[in-house]
């Protein structure tokens, strides 16, 4: 492994909260102590809820807390065309198919799964055959690309897994999310594919984010393992929960960081109010 190049990647669906701030101090603090680099990158994919407004509150709130990065902001709305070009990848492979479900059904496997996600889609367009698929694009049917885990699996010989740091050696069982969502039209790619492509072409050799997202990882290392992409490892940390122990979440309207600033705090208050990340925080 070269260089140690870390990143923050939050989607502008709202304002930071102290979950993220925690988050962020940690890649950065990883990067900064092995003397590597620290990326921040937008995951704006989702026209549908992300917010211009929110990207720059973004910018401004890490700003604030005395947070830099290395070279500019990836922002994944300029890549689409990266993206579909993967998703032409796999179905050149045969390992995607054309799900024609509504949207209820696939809406919430676009963005990242947080933790509470719908139980695995149980593959009913998995068996339609070509002209049932030909006759219902040609009436212009809306449908979404998902992974035939089964298909995806067989072709992967080599074991499936990741280093967890800290841990080790972590199995990964993609097939417990199903046959997840890659794309759909108003979402041209979803969480699985957007984030693994972007953390390949960055060059990114360890993900540190919430533990809400390691059943996501199991997906990204069979897409790594498909398109040849390398495998980093991962540092899946605890969650910051408020007083009921319930975690921290842009879409619970939970106290953001500009709402801390506006109240008169410092950066440095909010750093001593992150005890659980302190040993990490204070190389950052």
């Amino acid at each position: 492994m070269g260089a140690l190049i870390t990143r923050f990647a939050p989607s502008p669906t709202g304002f930071l909260h102290l979950g993220h701030a925690a988050s962020a101090l940690l890649a950065r603090g990883y990067a900064r102590a092995a003397g590597g680099q620290f990326l921040l990158r937008l995951e704006d994919i989702d026209a549908g809820r992300c917010r211009a407004e929110f990207a720059a509150a973004i910018i401004e709130d890490l700003s604030w807390l005395g947070l830099d990065w290395d070279g500019p902001v990836r922002v994944q709305s300029a890549h689409v065309q990266d993206y579909r070009d993967c998703l032409a990848r796999l179905q050149a492979m045969g390992v995607i198919y054309p799900c024609f479900c509504s949207r209820r059904d696939s809406a919430a496997a676009v963005g990242a799964p947080q933790g509470d996600a719908p139980p695995p889609y149980p593959g009913r367009c998995r068996t339609l055959g070509a002209e049932d698929v030909a006759a219902r694009m040609a009436a212009g049917r809306a449908f979404a690309w998902r992974l035939d885990q089964a298909r995806a699996r067989a072709m992967v010989d080599r074991r499936l897994g990741w280093h967890e740091v800290g841990v080790g050696w972590a199995e990964a069982a993609p097939e417990r999310l199903g046959d997840v969502v890659l794309g759909r039209k108003d979402a041209p790619v979803s969480y699985f594919l957007a984030a693994t492509h972007d953390d390949a072409v960055q060059q990114v050799n360890l993900v540190v984010r919430g533990e809400d997202l390691r059943a996501a990882t199991a997906v990204q290392v069979l897409l790594q393992a498909l398109l040849g992409w390398p495998r980093p490892d991962y540092r899946h940390h605890a969650l910051m929960r408020d007083g009921a122990g319930r975690r921290l979440a842009k879409r619970d309207g939970d106290v953001a960081l500009r709402d801390w600033r506006a109240a008169g705090y410092l950066p440095s208050d909010v750093r001593k109010r992150l005890p659980e990340w302190h040993s990490m925080v204070t190389l950052a």
